[in-house]
């Protein structure tokens, strides 16, 4: 059957006036309006569309890709309000709605929020919830510990950072996990820390175990050195917001890398800081 909200793989079955119908297996039948048909496409060839509702509450398809689809999470911007909700623009000429009640706060034109995009049952229309911890699920989890997953940077706490894992679960990453500068919407690796007895998953950014942890701090250190002309003027007194400000890691990575640089005599220590090798 024909699927609101993703992408379809129909045939064409007609070229008309108004532009090309497609169909499934099913017999079902959607309109590809003119301005989005091919140029050159014949009756019988396949196109992969995406098919939602227009401004009319008519199934439509188009071969624009939106920002996202169906069951999809996404960080959009609302480009305008009504009395029964918010719209974000979404790449497509129709934009999507979010009701009133599934705002955590009212939402303001200009202004970005990650939101679910999900079916209304009730119109048969996609709508976007900013009540994103409803439709991640932990009871049953997909994932173990020191696997690299995918997030979605959710929205701050007191801990950390809420994040979205492989779009199914709710994790979090705690700031001394947090080397680099993330924010809302992100799109992110990460890697499965712990998982504990309550389902709760904690995140962090990098990998698992002191191997990959040194390997590519160290890399990212030799790099700097090189940019900054064969010298790096930190040291064991530097403080830790220099530091992370630097490198994007915390002081007790930096001395451990520098240890293992200096044991494989790739670097000089000096009172003014890390010096390159030669």
């Amino acid at each position: 059957m024909l699927e609101i909200g993703k992408y379809n793989t129909l045939k064409v079955l007609r070229l008309t006036p108004p532009g090309a119908f497609l169909g499934n297996a099913e017999g079902e039948e959607v309109l590809l309006p003119n301005k989005y048909v091919p140029k050159g496409i014949r009756v019988d060839e396949e196109l992969e569309v995406f098919v939602y509702l227009d401004y009319e509450e008519r199934l439509v398809a188009t071969t624009i890709k939106p920002y996202t689809s169906l069951n999809q999470f996404a960080y959009l911007e609302v480009v305008d309000l009504s009395r029964a909700g918010a719209f974000m623009y979404w790449g497509l000429e129709k934009d999507l709605f979010v009701p009133f009640q599934e705002q955590v706060s009212k939402m303001r034109v200009g202004q970005s929020y990650l939101v679910y995009v999900y079916l209304d049952k009730s119109s048969g229309r996609l709508a976007a919830s900013e009540r994103i911890n409803r439709f991640l699920k932990n009871e049953e989890l997909s994932i173990e510990e020191g696997q690299e997953v995918d997030l979605i940077i959710a929205s701050k706490s007191d801990l950390g950072f809420n994040v979205v894992v492989n779009e199914q679960h709710l994790g979090l990453v705690y700031f001394d996990d947090i080397y680099i500068a993330i924010e809302t919407g992100d799109k992110i690796k990460g890697y499965i820390k712990k998982i504990r007895d309550d389902h709760k998953i904690d995140v962090t950014l990098r990998p698992m175990g002191y191997r990959n942890i040194i390997e590519p701090s160290a890399q990212l250190i030799l790099d700097t050195i090189k940019k900054k002309g064969g010298i790096l003027k930190l040291t064991d007194n530097s403080h830790p917001d220099e530091i992370k400000a630097l490198l994007g890691m915390s002081k007790k990575n930096f001395k451990k890398t520098i240890g293992a640089l200096y044991k494989q005599k790739l670097i000089l220590l000096k009172e003014d800081g890390v010096y390159l090798n030669q």
